[in-house]
């Protein structure tokens, strides 16, 4: 049988990064390298499995626990963020962490630091899987498949492990909002389920924003500078006037918590013509939708200044917070904090200050919290997994069967 700790190196050793500007379906055809990959190793243990023509697996365990027993999916995606390059992944483990600055040897002077992430001390003694500085971990959400399979494995060696019907699927385009768009939740058969794309360990979510994402055309005029006067309109600096109108304070730099944020992540563009793309984030629904009117207006008033079609803003719903969906359920989310506790682990509630393809699957009639993969400082060259927490995801997945069965 394969560790945990094995079948998630082997899992990042696969390139699976989705690109948000491809309009194909997974968004990039390397995540199917692994997406083929986990339904072999389903099938070779012995579950029904399939990969349908989006990149979804599916794969089902019956129960051997008698009738009437719900059936409880794990869900978890493989693609990696944008953000950062996923290739040639080289992680390294660091043993019995001794609490102090731990070196990434891919760069020189890159380390991360207690006095950075305080975080890193509460897992002093324990080992820690760390990027080598050159490129993200994948973590997010290797660590959750790796979890799930682990525990698949327990299941199909152990027969005398009493269990319900369980629903397994991995998905591809997570990171770009697109996970879950052609996810047939009647095909994959579950009454409920949980995605394993938490962060440190405890964490458990069934909150999360309301996110749309805002991009913004400037059109500008570009005539030469020496005879430029009253004629020549700068993108760039239109560009940078706008950004200016948004409220400083609700930038992701300055919010935690339920406060939402406007977050410019590109921009780009020339004297004749820019572009600016924010994500817009809130968990109050109302509040979501003044901040999009807003966007909205900032374009509005650029227009009235430069002139008519000088701003063009497409501002785009992504997804929407699933606490209204899982409020009436939530007997799932009881029992994950007593899976947690059966596991001697102290459950944190908390509101997800990002999104996961819970959310939609929710909205599609599949209730789905969210708990703990167990990784930190997730989409960059400073990821790190401590082993113990990845552990102990799986088996809090056993658990929460254990609890239905």
């Amino acid at each position: 049988m394969e560790n945990i700790i094995d079948r998630f190196l082997r899992y990042v050793s696969v390139d699976t990064q989705s690109n948000e500007e491809s309009e194909s379906q997974p968004s990039t055809a390397k995540q199917l390298d692994l997406l083929k990959m986990l339904c072999k190793e389903l099938q070779d243990m012995g579950v029904e499995a399939s990969l349908d023509e989006w990149g979804y697996v599916m794969g089902k365990i019956p129960s051997n626990a008698g009738d009437g027993i719900p059936a409880i999916g794990f869900i978890a995606h493989v693609d990696t963020a944008p953000d950062a390059s996923g290739k040639d992944v080289k992680p390294q483990i660091v043993k019995d962490y001794d609490g102090g600055e731990i070196p990434l040897p891919g760069a020189p002077g890159l380390s991360l630091k207690p006095s950075e992430f305080p975080e890193l001390l509460n897992y002093k003694g324990q080992d820690i899987i760390t990027t080598d500085g050159t490129t993200l971990l994948g973590a997010d959400d290797k660590a959750g498949v790796a979890e799930i399979m682990n525990a698949v494995q327990h299941i199909m060696t152990h027969p005398e492990f009493k269990h319900g019907p369980i629903c397994i699927g991995f998905t591809p385009d997570e990171e770009i909002g697109r996970g879950v768009v052609k996810f047939d939740v009647g095909k994959f058969g579950a009454d409920f389920a949980y995605t394993m794309d938490g962060g440190e360990i405890g964490e458990l979510e069934f909150e999360n924003f309301n996110a749309a994402s805002a991009r913004i055309h400037i059109q500008g005029r570009n005539v030469h500078p020496g005879y430029a006067k009253d004629k020549m309109k700068n993108a760039i600096l239109i560009a940078m006037e706008l950004n200016s109108l948004l409220p400083v304070q609700q930038r992701p730099e300055f919010t935690s918590g339920y406060e939402g944020f406007n977050h410019i992540i590109a921009i780009k563009g020339s004297v004749e013509e820019a572009e600016i793309t924010y994500i817009i984030r809130d968990h109050d629904r109302c509040k979501f939708e003044q901040k999009k009117a807003f966007v909205q207006k900032c374009a509005d008033f650029i227009n009235e200044k430069y002139g008519e079609g000088t701003a063009t803003a497409a501002i785009k719903d992504q997804y929407y917070n699933m606490r209204e969906q899982i409020l009436p359920h939530m007997d799932i989310v009881e029992k994950a904090m007593k899976a947690m506790e059966l596991a001697g682990i102290k459950p944190k509630v908390q509101p997800i200050r990002g999104g996961t393809d819970g959310a939609n699957l929710s909205f599609k009639g599949l209730p789905c919290p969210n708990i703990f993969a167990g990784g930190l400082n997730f989409h960059g060259r400073l990821e790190y997994l401590p082993i113990r927490s990845m552990e102990k995801a799986s088996e809090v997945i056993l658990n929460i069967i254990s609890l239905f069965a």
